[in-house]
């Protein structure tokens, strides 16, 4: 029977970027609302946060403070997901985690609604929230994958600041007026923070997001292979990823290039499937410069592709241009799609 009350919901990392982000969405979403809790470290405790035109106080998160709630939002970092989501869990709450911490466990479905919503079912309390570069990109190609089968995936990313935190939107702001006002500047955020070097991102290209792993890959490079072959269920996909930061504070772009199964598949039959596909907004007409742009896409929960176009000299080869704001689609709303699902297909009464 289906809920009509409301759920006890938990937001933990509250007063971050994708927190406040989540709270917004589900205010928007109307989402079913019984009683609230607000979490945070004991640093941002004591805060207080609108939602609905109320002043809500923040908690410090700890164990106990899962007590009776049926939904827990998680976006406070990998270490507090390992630490409080088994705790939310053991208290009968159901996780949506936004971190990497569970992502790759095969006993935790990594879902994006659009794509494989089905998995949900398949849930011991907690399901993982993908990468926000892989979220956007799998949105993009499931429905193609589905008519015309997926071989290879090749994606270069373009993705915004925001994606590193607020500490890298102010490095970004701060080097820019530097650079403007002929001021000198020390970089301390991007690439990674805490790492050894750090690199100007004001009118500039970094082609590294997270650290560097044996292989060469970047640590964003593999979430965005191996989560890909998981959520679509094809472990022997040919996935490469190049993942770049460029002075955007908010909206990730990609240039994916993709090699499908069947022949004789033409530009108009892949406009047609991205045409209908949920959650893709199809912006594609060339000739009048219409094409996704990050700044268009901000505060949008679609993901926009376009430029859509065969290869040269690949018969079953394509490529496209994928938008979306990385802290909604990419974070915020797909946790809240998720727990949509949840109470959809009855999993939380």
């Amino acid at each position: 029977m289906l809920n009509t009350t409301g759920f006890h919901v938990a937001v933990v990392g509250a007063t971050g970027a994708v927190g406040q982000q989540m709270l917004q969405t589900l205010e928007k979403r109307d989402f079913p609302i019984k009683q609230l809790t607000l979490l945070s470290s004991a640093r941002s405790a004591g805060s207080t946060v609108l939602f609905k035109g109320k002043e809500w106080t923040v908690e410090e998160a700890k164990p106990e403070s899962f007590e009776g709630v049926d939904i827990a939002l998680f976006s406070a970092g990998g270490s507090v997901s390992k630490l409080l989501a088994p705790e939310a869990v053991k208290r009968g709450a159901v996780v949506v985690d936004n971190t990497s911490a569970y992502r790759m466990d095969p006993d935790v479905p990594l879902v994006v609604p659009e794509v494989n919503e089905e998995d949900i079912k398949l849930h011991n309390g907690i399901i993982a929230n993908p990468n926000c570069s892989t979220i956007q990109m799998v949105a993009a190609l499931e429905p193609i994958r589905k008519q015309y089968g997926l071989k290879k995936v090749i994606v270069s990313t373009y993705q915004a600041v925001s994606g590193a935190g607020a500490v890298a939107i102010d490095e970004l702001h701060a080097q820019s007026q530097a650079i403007l006002s002929g001021e000198s500047f020390e970089p301390g955020v991007l690439p990674v923070k805490g790492d050894k070097k750090h690199y100007q991102i004001a009118y500039n290209a970094i082609p590294q997001i997270d650290t560097f792993q044996e292989n060469g890959f970047t640590f964003e490079e593999m979430k965005m292979i191996n989560e890909t072959k998981k959520i679509m269920h094809m472990p022997s996909l040919k996935v490469s990823a190049t993942c770049v930061r460029l002075p955007v504070v908010t909206g990730h772009s990609e240039s994916v290039y993709i090699e499908i199964e069947k022949d004789s598949v033409s530009v108009k039959d892949i406009h047609a499937l991205l045409q209908d596909a949920p959650g893709v907004t199809l912006e594609d007409v060339p000739e009048e410069q219409i094409y996704p742009m990050p700044a268009h896409a901000v505060g949008k929960p679609d993901v926009f592709v376009g430029r859509v176009r065969k290869d040269l000299d690949e018969e079953r080869g394509f490529h496209m241009w994928v938008v979306s704001d990385n802290l909604l689609k990419g974070a915020a709303w797909n946790s809240v799609q998720i727990a949509e699902s949840l109470m959809n297909l009855g999993l939380i009464k």
